[in-house]
C-alpha cells in the first residue's frame, strides 16, 4: 500500500523539448545552439527531402534533399519525409517502389553524414481520397525499414479517425498549428483558440499515443484587392513599423503607403499585409488545453521550427514555460 501510495504521490514526468529543423542547409547558428544547450535539447526531427510529382513525368521525386553542415553525433536525429498529397492521390502509385527508393534516400543521407537513426517520421496530409495509398504506404515503409514510424497527425484526423483511419505506425505528432484557413479576414491561421476546442475533446477517444508539435514561426499574408497573394515568411514586423512605405492601420495590419520592393517581393500602394504570429501567452494556452485533454502525458513537445528568426521572438525560458503546463 505505502508503495502505491508513494506512486500515487510522484510527480508525474514532463515532456522533453525537442525541435523540428526544416532548412535545406543545416547549419547552427549561435542563437539557435545556445537555445538547444539551455533546454537540453538531445533529439531533433529534420526534414531529410519532401517527395513530389516529376511535372511531365507524374513519378515520384525527391525535391531539395538535406545538406549537413554540422557534426550530429551529439543528437538523436529523427529523419521526417514530407510527402505532397498528390503523390498519393495518384490512380496506381507504386507504392513498394516508394517505399523502398525513400528508404535508400534516407539510408544515403545518414551513411554519408555518419547519422545512425532508430526512427522515421513520415508527414503527410493524406485525405480521404488518398487515405489507402497512404496506409499502404506506410505499412510497406515500416515492413521494409525496421525501425521506429512516427507519423504528424492532423486536427481533423483526430476528430473523424473513423473515416480518415490510423497509420500503423508507433506514435503520432499531432501538428497543432495551421488550423484555419489562409484568407484576407482577421483571424489567425495558425492558432485560433475557438477552432482549437472544436478538436481537443476527440483527443481522448484517439487510440494511438500521441506527442505535440506547437509553432514558434510566423508570417505575413499579402493581400491586393481583398484577394491573397501569398505567404511572406521572415518579415521583421518591427522592422516593418519603422519602414516610410509600410503604416500600420491595426494591431496586425500594415498598409502599403507607396509601391517598394522589400525582400525581393513588389508591393503595390495599397496593398495589406496581415500579420499572423504565436505568443508566449498563445503556446502556453495551447500546452495547458492539450494537458487538459490529453489522454496520456505526451512524451515530448517538438517545436517548430529551429531557426534563429523565430527563436528571438521569445524570452530565453519560454521552452520549459510551455513543457511545465503539462
Amino acid at each position: 500500500m505505502l508503495f502505491l501510495s508513494l506512486l500515487s504521490c510522484s510527480k508525474k514526468e514532463q515532456p522533453i523539448i525537442s525541435f523540428y529543423y526544416w532548412k535545406t542547409n543545416l547549419k547552427f547558428s549561435e542563437t539557435e545552439k545556445e537555445v538547444l544547450e539551455q533546454n537540453n535539447v538531445r533529439k531533433l526531427y529534420v526534414r531529410y527531402f519532401d517527395i513530389g510529382l516529376h511535372p511531365e513525368t507524374k513519378l515520384p521525386i525527391p525535391i531539395s534533399p538535406i545538406h549537413f553542415q554540422e557534426n550530429m553525433q551529439q543528437f538523436e536525429i529523427v529523419p521526417v519525409v514530407f510527402i505532397q498529397n498528390r503523390v498519393m492521390l495518384e490512380q496506381n502509385p507504386d507504392i513498394e517502389d516508394l517505399a523502398q527508393k525513400t528508404i535508400h534516400l534516407i539510408d544515403e543521407i545518414n551513411k554519408k553524414n555518419k547519422i545512425v537513426c532508430s526512427e522515421i517520421q513520415i508527414d503527410c496530409d493524406w485525405t480521404l481520397k488518398s487515405k489507402d495509398h497512404y496506409l499502404k504506404f506506410i505499412e510497406q515503409f515500416k515492413k521494409l525499414s525496421q525501425k521506429k514510424l512516427s507519423a504528424t497527425i492532423r486536427l481533423h484526423q483526430v476528430k473523424y479517425f473513423k473515416k480518415t483511419k490510423i497509420p500503423n505506425v508507433d506514435h503520432g505528432i499531432l501538428m497543432f498549428y495551421n488550423m484555419g484557413t489562409i484568407a484576407a479576414d482577421s483571424l489567425n491561421s495558425i492558432y485560433d483558440k475557438k477552432i482549437s476546442e472544436k478538436y481537443l475533446e476527440s483527443l481522448k477517444k484517439y487510440p494511438l499515443h500521441l506527442d505535440y508539435a506547437l509553432p514558434i514561426y510566423s508570417w505575413a499574408i499579402h493581400i491586393r484587392n481583398q484577394k491573397v497573394l501569398g505567404l511572406r515568411s521572415k518579415l521583421n514586423f518591427s522592422e516593418l513599423k519603422k519602414d516610410k512605405n509600410f503604416e500600420q492601420i491595426s494591431p496586425i495590419f500594415f498598409r502599403v503607403k507607396q509601391s517598394n520592393y522589400k525582400n525581393g517581393v513588389y508591393y503595390e500602394e495599397n496593398d495589406l499585409l496581415k500579420t499572423e504570429t504565436i505568443s508566449s501567452e498563445n503556446l502556453k494556452e495551447m500546452a495547458e488545453d492539450l494537458s487538459e485533454y490529453s489522454a496520456q502525458t505526451p512524451k515530448e513537445i517538438i517545436f517548430y521550427d529551429l531557426d534563429e528568426f523565430n527563436l528571438n521572438n521569445y524570452e530565453k525560458n519560454i521552452f520549459e514555460q510551455v513543457i511545465s503546463c503539462f
